[in-house]
């Protein structure tokens, strides 16, 4: 996921969304856009085809789900790594 780009966008460990504020953040933290992985794993936990819709918006992205800030499209991922993702995040709840 690292070389993918998208741990630079969300992380899994969802404390890092209670610090709204960047100085409010440890030393050595970058600042998160996005929701964390366990959160999105938790909010798809009932959704039925929560592993397609998850998979697209992998790949094309989106806006407006989680606040203002666009989830770039992936289009370097293939539909099986995309799915693949979407697998392993759900797999956190």
């Amino acid at each position: 996921m690292r070389q993918r780009g998208c741990a630079e966008r969300e992380h899994v460990d969802a404390r890092l969304r209670a610090a709204p504020q960047l100085h409010e953040l440890p030393l050595g933290v970058a600042h998160v856009h996005g929701p964390s992985f366990d959160s999105v794993a938790h909010r798809y936990a009932d959704v039925d085809g929560a592993r397609s819709q998850l998979a697209r918006k992998i790949v094309e992205g989106g806006v407006g789900v989680w606040g203002p800030v666009p989830m770039p499209a992936n289009t370097q991922i293939s539909s099986d790594q995309a799915v693949a993702l979407a697998d392993w995040i759900l797999s956190l709840r």
